[in-house]
């Protein structure tokens, strides 16, 4: 099942479930990639839901922040609970020993040999672990496996 119409079951049943929370989350996420199809003129393959799942993640860890240094715990637990909703709907994220060989196998595939090809290997993993990794991290791994 593609992982839009799951996004829709789902929303079927938390609406006859009366779980409130949920079902105002998901029609968030339903209502951002409704609202990126319109926008761009297109449908939404499972690969594009979940870059759109992931930016919505991010800015609910970016609001888990901001609440914190706010004195709002309430909010700031409404969003940890949001993000544990929204991250079922990801793949299983790749292990570090995972990720490592992916980045080896990406240097070896660009040929890249220093900090400056960077973006190449970047490309390759992006591609290969959407969803699977924090981009941030894996920036990070490239640059030390390239010595910067």
């Amino acid at each position: 099942m593609a992982l839009r119409e799951q996004l829709n079951e789902d929303i079927k049943t938390a609406m006859k479930a009366r779980e409130q929370d949920k079902l105002a989350a998901l029609r968030l996420l339903l209502s951002e990639v409704k609202r990126r199809e319109v926008d761009e003129r297109i449908t939404l393959d499972d690969a594009q839901v979940l870059a759109v799942l992931e930016k919505m993640i991010k800015q609910r860890k970016e609001s888990i922040v901001q609440f914190e240094q706010g004195g709002r715990a309430d909010l700031a637990a409404q969003e940890r609970a949001e993000i544990e909703l929204l991250q079922a709907y990801m793949p299983a994220q790749l292990s570090p020993a995972e990720l490592d060989t992916l980045i080896r196998d990406a240097i070896a595939a660009s040929g890249a040999v220093s900090i400056k090809e960077m973006g190449k290997v970047m490309g390759i993993v992006k591609s290969k672990a959407a969803g699977r990794a924090d981009m941030g991290a894996v920036s990070a791994r490239i640059k030390a496996a390239l010595g910067g």
